[in-house]
Formats: C-alpha cells, structure tokens, sequence
C-alpha cells in the first residue's frame, strides 16, 4: 500500500508514468530500457500525473527528482499539425505523432523539443534545423564552399568555345551592358536584365557558356544543379536558395552569376496534380527573382534546361528571364570550328580530316564531337604514341558513332 507519509528511502524501480487510472488504482509506466509496465493496488495518486519520475517499490512508492531520469529529450522538425492539435515529426525514417500541451502554437517547419511522455516540451526555432545538413545551420560560408566556383575552373574564355557565333556575340553583349556598364544603365534609369535562360538539347554547351562569361566578365559563379539542391527536409531547399542569393549580392568584386542548371528539377510547370513542396519551391524561386535587392551590385541569373516546355510559364515574364538564347544542334561550320578549338589543345601528327569528320557528324551536339578526340587519344595511346594521327581521328569517329544515340546524354557538359 502507498501513502503520504514522510518519504523514506527504499530500493526499488526507477519508472516514469505514462498514465493514472485512480479509479482503479493502476499506474501504467515507462521503463529507461523503453519497455511499458502496469502496476495495480495504489492509493492516493492524485498527486501523480503523466510524466512524472517515480521509484515504484514492493510495498511503497515515492516520486524522485525529473533529472534522474535517464532519457534525454529529442528533436525534429514538424511535418504536420493535426486538427486535434498533435503534431507530426520527424523520427528517422519514421513519422511520429506527438501530442502538444505547451499551449503554443506550432506550425508545419518548427523545430521542437520533444519526448514520449510529455510529447512537445518546447519550440526551439521556427525554421528546420539539421544536424550536419542544411536549414538554420546553412550560412554563407556554407554556400561559398558548396557552390561558389574559382575562376580558375571557369575555363579559358570565348576562344575555347567552338561555334555558335549568333551565340557568342549575345553573350558578349550580356557581359558588355549587364555587367561591365551596369552604372550606365543606372544613369538611364533603364531596369536591367535580371535573367537568362539558355535553352536547347543536351550536349550543347550551356554549361560550358555560362562559365565563360564569369570568367571573362571576373564575376563570382554559382553554379547550383537543379536535383542536387533539393532537399527531403521541409523548407531546407528554400533556404538555401535565399542563402544562394544572399552569397550573390554579397559579392567583393560587385558581380555575380547564379547559374541554376536543370532549371526545369525545381521550376517546372505547376498543376492541380503538382506536389505542395514543388509549388512551394516555384513560389519562392518566383519571389527571388522578383524581389533580391542585388545591393547595387551586378547580379544576373542564368538557367539552363533541355525541357523549356516543362518550365513554369510564370519565369518567362518580363522581369524574370527576360532574355533566351536557344542552343541548337550545331550546323557544319559549327561542327567544324568546334573540332579545330579542341585539335589545339591537343598534341596532333600530320593533317587531320576535320573538314570529313564535320560532314560526317550531321545531327551530332558538341559534346558527342568532343568525344571523338577522347576516343582518338584512347587509340594512340594504345599504340604507344604521343600524339594523335589522322588514322587515330578516323577510329575513333567509328567509335562514337557506333555507340547508342539518345536524346539525353549523361555526364556531358550541358
């Protein structure tokens, strides 16, 4: 029997109580180990209550102090606040329903503190936090390190780019009123490019363009890939895109390029069948590209994707990507300057048929002519020589074209 006598010290088992029936004086318990428990036959519980740590002997009972309790208190991010006011979390590759006796009120992206019996102890930040990942945690060095590349991994500049002359000179002219004159249109009063959507087939060069014109306008360059940014965490893609902006404006040399590859992974079109997270995430891609203050700085957006039809329609208005330049399959003259940028670079014997191969090669992007002179120094190599010959650049256009075409390559610069 229990009763209300001067505590006294007994030898017993530490348990934490999950619930009180004083009716039929039963306490249904929590073990440190996690296993449950219902012992019978008590009085007086009226001063027990859920949560409560009690040394539960043979013969008496008596409450001990909360932080003898061995179980820590966890935490998670809030996925879902149910109507009667219990919350859904996060709990490892599990969801979790957790009840909320705090008396504040908790929406969906808190972090909260939390455990089994008390369920929400307290909210401790508004936003997601992760333990080495992102959310709160991200900052701007975080986003320097992740996405900011060095200018001497841009490339070497407008000469290392084969073809597309139409191409090329619009880029120049980006660079020349965007970035390098930018205080004139200031003068103007003239409302600047904000961004730049390049569009065409895989292989083409859209990556390789939007480094060289960092490199040659001396611009810090993001380069954000569209599906390596998404994240599972609610609202850790979002914020990191805000940090990505942020980083941007914050630049020492005054300018910056933010180039989303696959614009398509997180700005496609939204529909009634369009998950909450990816409207989500169109919606503040739409908000920053209204709304970042570039600080007086020159700062331009450069999206790249091979699915403009997938696009949401809402980017393409004025005051977003104002400007498009389409990257199409290169034509011969294309072709061929394309393989003479690349024969440069490389160690070559005799006179090679490029003028051939550029026949040849109708329908080919640049990045399946760039794999001609992979293949021909593959085959050089092979034959112990140090420099590539006419007969190498013949096999080696077999090669390639005896490979299966598709229309999406992979692990080519786009």
């Amino acid at each position: 029997m229990n009763d209300t006598s001067p505590v006294i010290d007994i030898l017993g088992t530490l348990v934490r109580i999950a619930s009180v029936d004083i009716a039929n004086g039963s306490i249904h318990f929590r073990l440190p180990d996690g296993r449950t428990g219902r012992s019978t036959g008590h009085t007086n519980l009226e001063i027990l209550h859920r949560g409560d740590v009690v040394i539960l002997g043979a013969e008496h009972w008596e409450t001990a102090p909360q932080d003898v309790w061995p179980e820590p208190n966890s935490v998670s991010v809030v996925t879902r606040v149910l109507d009667d006011g219990s919350v859904l979390i996060e709990g490892g590759i599990s969801i979790k329903v957790i009840q909320n006796d705090t008396g504040e009120e908790i929406q969906a992206g808190n972090t909260v503190e939390y455990n089994e019996i008390d369920g929400v102890v307290r909210v401790v930040s508004e936003t997601p936090l992760r333990a080495g990942g992102h959310g709160e945690s991200i900052d701007i060095d975080d986003v320097r390190r992740d996405y900011l590349w060095k200018g001497e991994n841009l490339g070497e500049g407008f000469s290392d780019f084969g073809g597309y002359p139409d191409v090329k000179e619009r880029a120049r002219e980006l660079i020349e009123t965007q970035l390098e004159r930018r205080d004139k249109l200031n003068e103007i009063k003239a409302r600047p490019v904000k961004g730049v959507l390049f569009t065409g087939p895989p292989g083409t060069g859209k990556t390789h363009l939007a480094r060289i014109i960092a490199r040659e306008s001396k611009a810090d360059f993001y380069l954000v890939s569209g599906p390596s940014i998404i994240s599972k965490w609610l609202g850790d893609t979002e914020d990191t895109l805000r940090k990505i902006f942020e980083a941007a404006t914050m630049s020492e040399s005054g300018r910056a390029i933010i180039f989303f590859d696959e614009i398509d992974s997180i700005a496609e079109r939204r529909s009634g069948d369009s998950h909450e997270s990816s409207r989500r995430l169109v919606a503040q891609f739409l908000t920053l590209m209204d709304g970042f203050d570039d600080k007086g700085k020159s700062v331009i957006v450069i999206a790249a994707t091979n699915r403009a039809d997938a696009l949401d329609p809402a980017l393409t208005r004025p005051g977003r990507f104002d400007w498009e330049i389409e990257f199409g399959l290169p034509d011969l003259s294309d072709r061929l300057e394309i393989l003479q940028v690349r024969s440069r670079q490389l160690t070559t014997r005799g006179v090679l048929p490029l003028e051939d191969v550029a026949l040849l090669t109708e329908g080919w992007s640049a990045a399946d002519l760039t794999a001609i002179w992979t293949e021909a120094a593959l085959v050089a190599a092979s034959d112990d020589r140090s420099a590539i010959s006419p007969e190498d650049v013949a096999a080696a256009l077999d090669r390639v074209a005896s490979k299966p075409r598709r229309s999406s390559l992979t692990g080519v610069s786009s």
